[in-house]
């Protein structure tokens, strides 16, 4: 296949990306689940071509630039309060699940060694970042709860490949030693770790010497895909470098940035990242024609369905089961934890339980595994499965599980913060005081009346919606819908004097621009 029809491929799979998205929206479904249907149904139709993903080359075009974006709204004082429990996730439910689906496959495949039992635990035990932020966007769950399920799935893929790593070095030597993997793992994790905090550090002072917005914004993308690639040729965790680098980044990026390249930056990636995770989960779907071709097609799929529901179950109930011990177990043991951070009711664990998503790292895992690899076709067969049964099934019913379990009071404790009103009343304050300083003369009058008399009118609205909120949230949305219609108005003035060749596209621009930001500003507090 020739570069220029590999190109044409990519642009339709844009095209029905785009329409996918657009039905999903309609019939109300998740995205990820409503792109790998249609994948699926691609590789499906008699003469689509195999598809031939490169696992490699999958996991450093899509992984970097994806955890960096995650990791980079990433809260760094959340991730730091509840580092205890994401650890316990992203490390202790992979070992955990890893073990379970290993002696769950060895059980209902007798053939398959110890092994590869254990590497095709590796593969799916750990839930994906990208399906996770694509499904929980879209949820209202508790903030506490999804930055339990993101602070996990940041982590989670660097624990499930390097025990892939140790798996498939076992089964090629016939040997293991579990004091040598020990530290391993903990090399690769903090080399990881270094490496990314190097990384952040370097990006920034890089940044703040570059001047040219675009030039900024393309250097943060550069950063994303350096920081990994140099972790992974230092044979450490290039995920990890990438999550600590973009977790950094973003904690400095609101002294780092100025508000034109804070805008324009968040703009361009979202985007991409848009983009990304679409050719993600399609990408998915159409690598069922591969699988079905290793295999020797649907008869083979038939016969492997009892070992693969039983392997299917294991992960989803390992899942539930280290869910459930991780959280009421320490707090039985602890009372000092159990009044520091009381147990929630167990609607939380069951839901965070069904959460665990699998993706794109585990099916480039599975086909990253070498060619005489025992059982490496009925591994990838097993993976496609969880795959598609976890975002389908579980992803397709976590909206209605949620409202039906979490509705209501149903709360998470965690630390107390200023509200986003509160915050807001804050803000005016400190600005009205810069103004009020600014304006005043020595005799008492102000050189800024207007400014200071607008400000004063911010505070006070803002102190006011602050303490009643709720009973002020009607006013506040005419409020606005009455600013939004003023905007509109201006708008079409401005077009009608541009049509009229009245005044100059860039005068257009310009003022188009200020419009903008007003309507912007004004959807946000609606």
């Amino acid at each position: 296949m020739s570069a220029v029809s590999r190109f044409e491929i990519v642009i339709v799979l844009m095209a029905v990306i785009v329409g996918l998205d657009l039905a999903a929206r309609r019939l109300r479904l998740p995205r990820a689940a409503a792109l790998i249907l249609g994948g699926a149904g691609i590789a499906l139709i008699p003469g689509t071509p195999e598809l031939e993903i490169d696992p490699e080359l999958v996991l450093v075009l899509f992984l970097p630039p994806l955890l960096m974006s995650s990791a980079w709204f990433t809260s760094w004082r959340d991730f730091r309060a509840d580092l205890r429990i994401i650890l316990q996730l992203a490390v202790g439910a992979v070992f955990f699940t890893t073990l379970v689906v290993g002696v769950v496959a060895h059980l209902v495949i007798p053939g398959l060694p110890w092994a590869a039992c254990f590497a095709l635990g590796a593969i799916v035990s750990p839930p994906d970042s990208v399906a996770a932020k694509a499904v929980l966007q879209k949820v209202a769950l508790p903030h506490r709860i999804i930055v339990l399920l993101e602070g996990e799935s940041l982590v989670n893929d660097a624990s499930g490949l390097v025990l892939l790593r140790f798996a498939v070095a076992a089964a090629l030597t016939g040997t293991f030693s579990v004091g040598d993997a020990t530290i391993s793992f903990f090399t690769v994790a903090i080399g990881g770790l270094l490496v990314g905090i190097v990384f952040a550090f370097v990006a920034m002072f890089v940044i703040k010497r570059i001047k040219e917005i675009d030039l900024a914004i393309a250097f943060t993308f550069l950063v994303a895909w350096i920081s990994y690639i140099a972790a992974e040729k230092l044979h450490v965790s290039g995920v990890l470098a990438t999550v600590a680098c973009g977790m950094i980044l973003g904690w400095k990026q609101h002294e780092l940035f100025d508000a034109a390249l804070r805008t324009r930056a968040t703009a361009a990636w979202s985007v991409v990242v848009f983009v990304l995770e679409s050719l993600v989960f399609i990408l998915i779907g159409l690598s069922l024609r591969g699988v079905l071709h290793r295999l020797g097609g649907a008869d083979a799929l038939t016969a492997m369905a009892p070992a693969t529901a039983a392997i299917i179950a294991a992960v989803i109930l390992a899942r539930f089961a280290w869910m459930y011990l991780g959280t009421y177990l320490p707090r039985m043991l602890s009372p000092k934890l159990d009044a520091r951070d009381p147990a929630p009711p167990w609607t939380v664990p069951f839901v965070m339980s069904w959460a665990g998503l699998r993706g794109v790292v585990s099916l480039a895992a599975a086909l990253s595994l070498p060619e005489d690899f025992a059982g490496r076709d009925m591994i990838l067969a097993i993976t496609f499965a969880v795959i598609l049964v976890t975002v389908l099934i579980q992803g397709s019913t976590l909206a209605p599980l949620v409202r039906l379990l979490l509705r209501g009071s149903t709360t998470v404790p965690h630390h107390s913060r200023l509200s986003e009103a509160q915050a807001r009343a804050r803000v005016a304050e400190a600005q009205f005081t810069a103004i009020e300083q600014a304006s005043r003369n020595d005799d008492g009058s102000h050189r800024h009346p207007r400014l200071f008399e607008q400000y004063t009118y911010r505070k006070r609205a803002a102190a006011r919606y602050a303490e009643e909120a709720e009973t002020l949230s009607t006013h506040r949305i005419d409020h606005f819908t009455t600013v939004l219609a003023a905007i509109e108005a201006g708008r079409h003035e401005l077009l009608k004097m541009h049509r009229n060749d009245e005044i100059h596209d860039s005068v257009l621009q310009t003022i188009e621009e200020g419009l903008d930001l007003e309507e912007v500003n004004a959807r946000r507090n609606l």
